[in-house]
């Protein structure tokens, strides 16, 4: 007799233009019309549109000129991260009514695994359903869901019914909905990759399925692995409560283009202060110094050097930045520069505490 297969019931919430949302929520005469949240209208960047404003074409990481363009009467507010964040825990302590396994993946959106929940309801979609209610009742605000097996095709199932609605992709037919979902639908699938399958012939699950590890990895590398398995419906990675932070970034655009060294420098160093104060205060180090570049024409290029040592302090990054920033001369006047530390000892943390969840597993 074969036993019987018990799968999880992951549920990931997605929270409607959530920056916007909050704003239109807070001023009642921003409601229905086209908003975006970001910097100035000149020389911003789009952090999150209304509903109204998308259907313009104006979405996030879309320069703030371009998005007025498309949108004359759109409406540029500042963002008030601290009031999202107030929200966010609203939110997520309604989650925590229903379960404690609860990965946030930023203010706005979480997986929840309620296999086993406090309320001890078998049905994933009705706990999904409920929640969405009470974050409307005592929020104020709609949210969107998807509900399946496993983290992956949970993710992709929250986008279909958007906005203030939910999907749920049951097992039976998880494979069937992957293999004809397009290949640009693939959670971690961005532009490039999608082109490149393209080439390959590869336009949807079925025709990615066909394909075996072999090829896959040849072409895509260690993703390609990846990309055999989640097309199959595989993908064992759990909900993790405490996500492990892989990095801590800053960053500014400039009121205008700027071409001096000296004042990228000038401009550089208040970053660094930042980047060591959230250093500090998550108390987290690292090893991997990153400057970040946009020019004026919206290309970006990236400039890392890694250490032995691992950095926390501005005295012991703030050099190799500098170095970055003089390794070649700019080709481009720039726009916006930024800097960012990886490779952090929380990685090392969080591969020594799987190592020994593995022994204490075996033995």
């Amino acid at each position: 007799m074969e036993e019987a297969v018990v799968y999880r019931k992951i549920i990931h919430i997605d929270m409607d233009a959530f920056y916007a949302s909050v704003e239109q929520m807070d001023h009642p005469e921003w409601k229905g019309k086209p908003i975006a949240v970001g910097g100035s209208e000149e020389r911003g960047v789009v952090a999150a549109a209304s509903y109204e404003a998308r259907q313009f074409g104006v979405h996030s990481a879309l320069a703030s000129s371009i998005a007025k363009k498309r949108c004359p009467d759109l409406i540029f507010v500042f963002p008030r991260f601290d009031r999202y964040k107030e929200i966010s825990l609203q939110i997520r302590n309604i989650f925590y009514d229903y379960t404690d396994l609860v990965e946030p993946l930023s203010l706005d959106e979480a997986f929840l695994d309620v296999t086993e929940n406090k309320k001890d309801m078998p049905s994933a979609s009705l706990i999904a359903q409920e929640i969405r209610a009470r974050i409307l009742k005592e929020v104020g605000l709609t949210a969107s869901a998807g509900i399946s097996i496993n983290k992956f095709t949970a993710k992709i199932a929250s986008d279909i019914n958007k906005p203030n609605g939910q999907k749920t992709i049951a097992p039976e037919e998880v494979i069937p909905f992957l293999e004809g979902l397009p290949i640009e639908k693939f959670f971690g699938v961005g532009k490039v990759t999608a082109k490149k399958m393209n080439r390959l012939g590869i336009y949807n699950g079925l025709d990615l399925k066909q394909k075996d590890q072999a090829f896959l990895i040849q072409h895509f590398g260690k993703s390609g692995k990846h990309f055999y398995n989640i097309v199959r419906g595989i993908q064992n990675s759990t909900v993790q409560p405490n996500r492990i932070r892989k990095s801590l970034a800053v960053e500014t655009t400039f009121n205008e283009d700027i071409e001096e060294e000296a004042l990228m420098l000038e401009r550089l160093g208040p970053l660094a202060d930042e980047l060591e104060r959230r250093l500090l205060k998550s108390k987290v180090k690292g090893k991997t110094i990153t400057l970040k570049i946009k020019y004026n024409d919206f290309s970006q290029q990236t400039r890392s050097k890694t250490l032995m040592d691992f950095m926390a302090l501005k005295h012991e990054f703030f050099p190799v930045v500098t170095v970055l920033l003089q390794q070649e001369p700019m080709s481009k006047p720039v726009r916006l520069l930024g800097i960012s530390l990886s490779n952090l000892n929380t990685e090392i943390e969080e591969s020594e505490a799987g190592l020994q969840l593995e022994i204490d597993f075996r033995s």
